[in-house]
């Protein structure tokens, strides 16, 4: 099971809200020296949000995750406003692993299917759910109550293997990792999963290692490793 670190970025720093909208706060200024960390406590991987691109539509931090991926020597992925084949093609050319496509991936078929074509396994899609329907634009609302089941299936059908799933109402919160949830679109769709929102404690990481099994890929964790409730390294003996 993979342990991803993840690096939240608005205006430059790392950050960190609760469900993607409140109560924001400030970890650093030197989104470098975070990655650098990460790194150093062992991370094999790093999955870097601009959440201004996520609120705006348009990317705003790229200058900051190219600077990270000539740095690091590990695989980043990167999503957040990635709404233009273009703006695919830039990131990856900039040396990212692969893209986090959302909100576009959701609201846009025709364009999901290019960038799958053109792009095959260096873009993932971020299913963010709430209540179990799809949410967008930086979760500030839901798309035609969207099943998030259902759009996994059709991720399925176009030839995803794998998906980013986060429980928004989990994110940020501390209050542990949704479970069940994940375990029953696991078994309902049969894609791998990277869980993402909630996780708390090394307990909450030995719950959802149960599922690796059932095809959980790895956890992105957040909040937990920046309010020091454990460590990376102590994470990644779990995995």
């Amino acid at each position: 099971m993979l342990i991803i670190p993840a690096i939240d970025l608005q205006d430059g720093c790392v950050v960190r809200f609760v469900q993607g909208r409140s109560h924001k706060k400030v970890y650093s200024k030197d989104p470098l020296k975070v990655a650098r960390h990460w790194v150093t406590q062992g991370a094999k991987f790093l999955h870097i949000v601009d959440l201004d691109g996520a609120f705006t539509g348009i990317p705003k931090n790229l200058g900051v995750v190219k600077d990270i991926v000539k740095q690091v020597k590990i695989p980043v992925e990167f999503g957040g406003g990635v709404r233009k084949i273009e703006t695919i093609e830039d990131v990856l050319e900039a040396g990212v692993e692969r893209v986090v496509l959302g909100t576009k991936a959701v609201e846009d078929k025709k364009f999901l299917a290019k960038a799958f074509k053109k792009f095959k396994n260096r873009i993932i899609v971020g299913v963010d759910a709430k209540n179990g329907r799809i949410m967008v634009r930086g979760w500030k609302a839901g798309y035609k109550n969207t099943d998030a089941g259902e759009f996994i299936l059709y991720l399925k059908e176009l030839g995803f293997s794998e998906i980013i799933y986060t429980d928004t109402l989990k994110d940020g919160t501390l209050t542990g990792p949704n479970i069940q949830g994940t375990k029953k679109l696991l078994k309902t769709t049969g894609v791998k999963i990277i869980a993402s929102g909630g996780v708390s404690s090394l307990e909450d990481l030995y719950k959802l290692k149960v599922l690796e099994k059932e095809g959980l890929k790895g956890v992105i964790v957040g909040k937990a490793l920046y309010e020091g409730r454990f460590t990376l390294s102590q994470a990644l003996k779990v995995s």
